[in-house]
């Protein structure tokens, strides 16, 4: 019942409230984004989603399309700007997925969307994760975040997948809250923490 009809119904619900509620925020970075990235306040990106079905995510724009004499994009760490980098500490850069909730391809809780490439490199097991709407926050997320291992963070996905609930639903997002309000687990590039999770397993 939780889990096909009222969560459905509270993410629309309360995505349109925040949408209102934040439009000041919204307007505001779109325009200091939009002369800090030369018209380009948001970044967008292939995700997997339910069902393994594919969608674009959107975020505001942390980093600049700064490259080196080979063509090739500068590392992250090179292209996180000032203000790009007080996005990612607040986790404000995550705004604008309220959009994908709308569009019914994501939901507040659930299992982070990772890239397409990530698709064959999954265990039978961790392609349950795609069996329901990936969200803004997971259960991942509040247990360590981007300092978790690969292994770590598919687990407790899966976990949420099994054990789907309006308490643990409720519980993910207290203490999404409190994570954002401390900053704690905020990786500002994440890559530096660990390898993608292609590269890691194709080592193996």
């Amino acid at each position: 019942m939780y889990k096909y009809f009222i969560k459905p119904i509270f993410d629309i619900l309360f995505a349109i409230i925040l949408i209102f509620a934040l439009l000041p925020i919204f307007f505001i970075l779109i325009i200091v984004l939009c002369i800090i990235n030369k018209g380009k306040p948001f970044f967008r990106q292939k995700r997997v989603g339910k069902g393994n079905k594919i969608f674009t995510i959107f975020k505001f724009k942390t980093m600049n399309d700064k490259r080196g004499q080979d063509g090739q994009l500068l590392p992250d760490n090179q292209r996180l700007t000032f203000i790009g980098k007080i996005i990612r500490e607040t986790s404000i850069d995550e705004i604008p997925q309220l959009f994908n909730i709308l569009k019914g391809e994501m939901s507040f809780i659930g299992p982070r969307p990772l890239l397409v490439r990530y698709l064959p490199f999954y265990t039978n097991k961790e392609k349950r994760r795609h069996n329901v709407k990936p969200g803004i926050s997971g259960y991942a997320q509040i247990k360590g975040r981007n300092t978790l291992n690969w292994n770590e963070r598919l687990s407790l996905d899966v976990y949420y997948v099994d054990n789907i609930s309006m308490y643990l639903d409720l519980k993910i997002a207290y203490y999404t809250l409190l994570k954002v309000i401390k900053r704690e687990d905020v990786a500002l590039v994440p890559n530096n923490l660990m390898e993608d999770l292609d590269v890691e397993r194709a080592e193996k």
